[in-house]
């Protein structure tokens, strides 16, 4: 099959994302370096809120969901051996995305949409942010459905056979995208854009914050599916061995699509407009989506110990040095297990009804977001980069020593950056604020671990550049490469698999049924109770 098509596909959004990556990482360093006060010539308020938004915005929106489609498309045609489904669809979806993006920078780099990239009322943006926004979450929704049909008409075509499990999460993770946008396009469409156009004079908050908290806390695991698919699919055939187990790889992705999404609730903890049984509910569901994680640990250090003896590793832990650490793929894989343990410890906290009283709206929350997201979830993105670049451009990768040195930068950078976040918000000290400088004892101690930020960031950013660059020199070598996409077998081969093992039929209704009890009364409430000035949608 000639899929060169695909590979321009594939290739165009991922340069889109990591331009977007490599602009967000250089407001990334200004933000620390403005918000501790060190540099009094750099401080301006209204730069700095306008840098955090776009920031928040390039990483958050524009580089994941123009990376996870790319890399789900390519996944599609590589896995089923079929082309893209209607590539005029799949092109029309991408300029949408991408007309969006651009109408929504506009406001965000001339300080008119100041929100961050939750953009919570009462904070208003121009409503080109809002429509450019909305244009970007459409465009996605063109990826949704070509996943889908290419995943339907596979079926069809091949019934009874297990579905490759590289486009089994690929599928889930559109299935759950389109469930979790609902949320916050439901918010954008009946709320911010009529507020923002000046149709409406007033929305109620409370309904909009529930809205997006139905995508705030899903979206995460819209970001880290293409990492989990690496992780089971791509690295232990890297490594030079065998997946530990398909089924187990299955039974986490659906897991994580079925249990991520009624759990919007811990971060209103502190909010008034949901009462406290809800509340509850929703921390107990957040525990139990650990369970993927906690499966996805097992199986991909067991896929990556099969290896290791493979490669001739003896012990109790010698198969650790025995694993290609000089493996791109393999090295972010290490990397990101390491930060996930980590972070996911932090999450632990947050979940936690009563102790996420000690860390709310400090700087803790966002040590552990960007250790989970800007480390585990962006290091893996590297190094599927990596793997992909060569086989998408058909150039070879530009110095894989480079490649490696990148990776570990990253790594010791976030860690770097992310450590002190963690401890100063166990020293109380708030996010989201531009000047973290009161002038008393317990602020002044702050400023040791303002300065390590400050390194921590210049390590990330450097890093940063060092990707942009090794992409460039590969996709503008003279040389040529001839290569495909290698998936990782499982160590025992799958013949047959129960229904709900191939298909999302069954968990869809079941996320319908979870949702309902989860978000049904809690939204409801806003239209049938009395309040001053509600309305129709808050109104």
């Amino acid at each position: 099959m000639d899929n060169s098509v695909e590979k321009k596909l594939a290739l165009t959004h991922f340069w889109v994302a990591f331009a977007a990556f490599g602009l967000a990482a250089v407001m990334g360093l200004y933000q620390v370096i403005e918000r501790s006060g060190f540099f009094s010539f750099l401080e301006s308020r209204e730069v700095y809120y306008a840098s955090v938004s776009t920031h928040g915005v390039l990483m958050g929106f524009v580089l994941t969901t123009f990376f996870i489609m790319g890399f789900g498309y390519y996944v599609a045609t590589s896995t089923l051996k079929l082309p893209v489904w209607n590539k005029t669809f799949a092109w029309t979806g991408f300029g949408v995305a991408l007309v969006g993006v651009v109408m929504a920078a506009l406001p965000l780099l001339f300080g008119q949409a100041s929100v961050l990239f939750t953009f919570y009322p009462p904070l208003k943006a121009h409503p080109l942010f809002y429509i450019g926004a909305t244009l970007l979450v459409v465009g996605s929704w063109f990826w949704c459905v070509s996943m889908i049909v290419m995943y339907t008409q596979w079926k069809k075509a091949n019934p009874g056979v297990p579905v490759p499990l590289a486009m089994f999460a690929t599928t889930g993770n559109a299935i759950l995208w389109l469930w979790t946008s609902a949320g916050v396009a439901a918010e954008v469409l009946f709320q911010l854009i009529p507020w923002a156009l000046g149709w409406i004079d007033t929305i109620d908050a409370g309904l909009a914050r529930t809205l997006f908290a139905w995508t705030l806390h899903p979206i995460v695991y819209f970001w880290l599916i293409p990492t989990y698919t690496a992780f089971y699919c791509l690295v232990p055939k890297q490594a030079g061995g065998f997946l530990f187990s398909d089924e187990m790889a299955r039974a986490a992705f659906i897991l994580l699509v079925v249990f991520s999404l009624p759990i919007g609730f811990h971060h209103l903890y502190m909010d008034p407009e949901q009462g406290h049984g809800w509340k509850i509910l929703h921390a107990v569901g957040t525990f139990v989506v650990t369970l993927p994680t906690f499966i996805t640990g097992f199986t991909v250090i067991a896929s990556l110990e099969i290896a290791g003896r493979l490669r001739g590793g003896q012990g109790l832990f010698g198969w650790i040095a025995a694993l290609p650490w000089n493996n791109p793929m393999v090295l972010a894989l290490i990397l990101g297990l390491l930060m996930l343990i980590f972070g996911g410890f932090g999450g632990l906290i947050n979940a936690s009804y009563a102790m996420n009283a000690m860390v709310h709206n400090t700087a803790w929350i966002s040590g552990h977001f960007h250790l989970i997201f800007g480390g585990t979830t962006i290091i893996m993105y590297f190094g599927i980069a990596y793997y992909f670049w060569p086989v998408l451009s058909g150039k070879p990768l530009y110095c894989p020593s480079l490649a490696i040195a990148q990776l570990w930068s990253w790594f010791i950078g976030m860690i770097i950056m992310t450590t002190p976040w963690h401890i100063l918000g166990l020293l109380g000290q708030p996010r989201r604020i531009d000047s973290v400088h009161y002038n008393n004892l317990l602020t002044l101690s702050w400023e040791p671990y303002e300065v390590t930020m400050i390194f921590g960031g210049l390590i990330l950013l450097g890093s940063a550049g060092l990707l942009i660059y090794i992409l460039y020199k590969t996709q503008t070598s003279q040389e040529s490469y001839q290569g495909e996409v290698e998936y990782a077998e499982p160590i025992h081969a799958v013949k047959d698999l129960p229904g709900y093992l191939n298909s999302f039929g069954l968990w869809n209704a079941i996320i319908a049924v979870f949702m309902l009890i989860a978000f049904g009364y809690p939204i409801l409430q806003f239209f049938l109770m009395e309040t001053f000035g509600s309305g129709r949608w808050g109104v």
